[in-house]
């Protein structure tokens, strides 16, 4: 059973910066796409950033420029930058990873609060 578990997210002021972390586990396969979206109270779920397992990335308007995903060599791991963060980027951020020949899946989500 593919498990993928959030970290990283918490408190932080407008203008700093936090680092999410996403792994899955219950898995040898390598993920072909890994990406971040999130959910604020009220909202519907948005796309944040995605990345490939050729190293293609592609962001949500919103945070272009501000945020930027990797991943980790050899490792079902992606992490999420965030820098210049914004009230508005408050949200509950969730990890989804595909494979190959599997539907999707989903993190429980990590609560990001950007606050003065």
């Amino acid at each position: 059973q593919v498990q993928v578990v959030e970290s990283g997210g918490g408190l932080a002021q407008p203008g700093g910066s936090l680092r999410l972390s996403c792994t899955a586990s219950g898995t040898s396969a390598s993920a072909t796409a890994m990406g971040w979206w999130r959910q604020a109270p009220g909202k519907d779920r948005e796309f944040v950033a995605r990345i490939l397992i050729n190293g293609y990335t592609d962001y949500g308007d919103s945070v272009k420029g501000r945020f930027t995903i990797s991943r980790a060599n050899g490792k079902n791991t992606v992490f999420l930058q965030m820098n210049d963060l914004k009230v508005e980027d408050t949200a509950v951020y969730l990890c989804k990873m595909g494979f190959t020949g599997l539907p999707p899946r989903w993190g429980q989500g990590t609560q990001v609060t950007v606050t003065s």
